[in-house]
């Protein structure tokens, strides 16, 4: 099935909320799980960057797991920041280890070779341009540092997309549906992102397939 790209960002206030007040939790413990199989040690005095940060459900997740590590936590949408500002206004001990930053990739900010550890949870299938996220690893990420990316995969049809809607996402308000639905048809398959991985270089990366829904990419840059 063809790819069909969609927005590269979630701007708008409904949908923003709605996105923050959804249930993400199994794929987000799905993230966390996958992160803790690649045992990053205790991270102490880490420094991570999560790019397309979102409402930030995964470095406050992050950083409750690795109490001695830091997060800058990207996102090009202030609608998601706006959330992201709210969760940790009620929990000061993570905001003083969570650094928001309102910008978008490639044109960034972001300093050389800095971060430990590079994360990325369903990102990749907003980029109209993907190599835009692997250049941005490769130019932010110490040697040595360790790499979780996780999305959307793309179903072979679109009977396979209409079923994974109605399988999670059939009590959703019907934005949300839309959103995921549109996701699907905008994810990339495994092959595809091996040969993203290959053309940026970051061929020593692992690919596979993590759910019935999503792929990852995961794996520690050369020293």
């Amino acid at each position: 099935m063809k790819r069909r790209p969609e927005p590269e960002l979630m701007e708008g206030e409904a949908q923003a909320l709605a996105y923050a007040e959804a249930d993400f939790s199994a794929s987000n413990s799905l993230f966390m799980e996958l992160l803790a199989q690649l045992n990053p040690g205790p991270l102490d005095g880490a420094r991570a960057l999560d790019i397309g940060c979102g409402p930030a459900d995964i470095p406050r997740r992050f950083l409750s797991a690795y109490p001695r590590a830091h997060c800058d936590a990207l996102d090009g949408s202030r609608a998601m920041l706006d959330r992201a500002e709210a969760m940790l206004a009620g929990r000061p001990g993570l905001a003083a280890r969570c650094r928001l930053l309102h910008e978008c990739i490639p044109s960034a900010q972001l300093p050389a070779q800095h971060y430990d550890l590079i994360l990325s949870n369903s990102l990749l299938h907003h980029l109209h341009e993907p190599q835009v996220l692997w250049r941005t690893i490769l130019d932010c990420a110490r040697p040595g540092a360790l790499v979780l990316v996780m999305d959307l995969t793309r179903p072979a049809s679109a009977g396979w997309v209409e079923a994974l809607v109605e399988t999670y996402a059939a009590n959703e308000p019907e934005v949300l549906r839309a959103d995921f639905r549109h996701s699907l048809f905008a994810a990339f398959e495994p092959r595809e992102v091996v040969a993203q991985l290959a053309e940026a270089g970051l061929d020593g990366l692992e690919v596979g397939v993590v759910s019935d829904r999503h792929l990852a990419v995961w794996g520690r840059l050369p020293a």
